[in-house]
C-alpha cells in the first residue's frame, strides 16, 4: 500500500506551525507498511486543495488531507475534497446526531460545522468539534495535532502493508569514500540503502525480509571504519 500526505494551512507556508501532523503520520504509516510517497503542504485554498487531492488519489492507494477542518472562514479543506470528487457539501446526519448526543446543541454549533461531502463516512472528534470524513480513498483528519491522532487511530487498521525491517551502520569515514562499498552492497543484497553525513555517516539499510536486512548490516560493519 503507497499514500500521500496532504497539509492544508497557509500557517504551515509562511513557518509560523511547524508541521509535525506530516511527520507524525509519515511515522505511523510506515510503522504499519505503508509507502509513503508524497508530502505535500498547500494553502487554504479550494482550487489548490482540489487539485492535488484529485492527481494524489489517481496515483496512489490513499490520501491524507490534514487541516483546515471548520465553520470559519478559512476553513475550506472540506470544500476543496468536494470539488475533488465531485460531491457536494451537505450537512451529514451521523455527524449532527454524533455533536448533539455528545453535548453539543443545535443553537451552539456554528453554520456548516456538521458540512461533509455527500456520500462521506464520518469520523467523529473525540477531542474537538470538527468531524473528519472518509471519501473512497480520501481521509480527510483536523489540523489541530491531538485531534488528528486520535481520529488517526480510529482509521489506522484500514493502512496496512508489507513490514520492512531497518538496521543503522554508522561509519567514521567520509561519504564519498563509502561510495563503493554501497553499491556492492546494494549488489549483493535485496535491500535499500541511505547514507546520511554527521557526525559519521550514518548509513540505513532497509528491506522487507529481516534476515536479509541483517546479514546486509553484518557484511557492511566488516568493511566500515567505526569510531
Amino acid at each position: 500500500m503507497n499514500a500521500a500526505v496532504v497539509t492544508v494551512g497557509d500557517e504551515l507556508l509562511a513557518g509560523r506551525t511547524a508541521n509535525t501532523n506530516a511527520t507524525w503520520l509519515c511515522e505511523r504509516l510506515a510503522e504499519r507498511g505503508v509507502d509513503i510517497e508524497r508530502v505535500t503542504t498547500i494553502p487554504d485554498r479550494v482550487s489548490d486543495i482540489a487539485r492535488v487531492v484529485n492527481e494524489y488519489r489517481a496515483a496512489y492507494d490513499a490520501v491524507i488531507v490534514t487541516g483546515g477542518l471548520g465553520p470559519t472562514h478559512d476553513d475550506v479543506t472540506m470544500d476543496g475534497v468536494a470539488a475533488a470528487l465531485g460531491r457536494s457539501l451537505t450537512e451529514h446526519d451521523a455527524a449532527r446526531s454524533w455533536l448533539e448526543e455528545n453535548g453539543y446543541s443545535h443553537a451552539e454549533l456554528a453554520d456548516g460545522t456538521a458540512e461533509l461531502p455527500a456520500g462521506a463516512r464520518a469520523l467523529h472528534n473525540d477531542v474537538g468539534v470538527a468531524p473528519g470524513a472518509v471519501l473512497e480513498d480520501v481521509y480527510v483528519l483536523p489540523g489541530v495535532p491531538e485531534e488528528m491522532k486520535a481520529m488517526f487511530e480510529t482509521v489506522a487498521s484500514e493502512f496496512n502493508g508489507e513490514p520492512t525491517h531497518r538496521l543503522v551502520v554508522v561509519a567514521d569515514e567520509p561519504e564519498s569514500a563509502l561510495l563503493d562499498r554501497i553499491a556492492e552492497l546494494r549488489r549483493q543484497f535485496d535491500v535499500s540503502v541511505g547514507s546520511y553525513p554527521g557526525d559519521g555517516v550514518r548509513i540505513s539499510i532497509e528491506g522487507t525480509d529481516e534476515r536479509t536486512v541483517a546479514e546486509a548490516a553484518a557484511w557492511l560493519r566488516e568493511r566500515v571504519e567505526s569510531a
